[in-house]
């Protein structure tokens, strides 16, 4: 499943959406709970970003983010 990590490049400010900024990750989990966790660990453990929210893409959600051409998978 494709989960979309919302986060700020750096810890040190309050979050604001302005500098708000999106990665995306493709998790092998039995279910949404668990892909959130290893999510979460995965982006901690390759960066310094402050994560605001993590969120699962439905399949038409995928397909609009893939049409805005903002979607590209991160790797870790």
């Amino acid at each position: 499943m494709i989960y979309k990590v919302f986060y700020q490049e750096t810890k040190d400010r309050n979050p604001r959406r302005e500098t708000t900024h999106a990665l995306y990750l493709d998790i092998d989990a039995p279910n949404e709970r668990e892909g959130r966790i290893q999510a979460r660990q995965l982006v901690e453990a390759n960066t310094d970003f402050n994560i605001e929210f993590i969120t699962p893409l439905s399949e038409q959600h995928l397909a609009y983010e893939k049409e805005s051409g903002a979607f590209e998978l991160t790797e870790y």
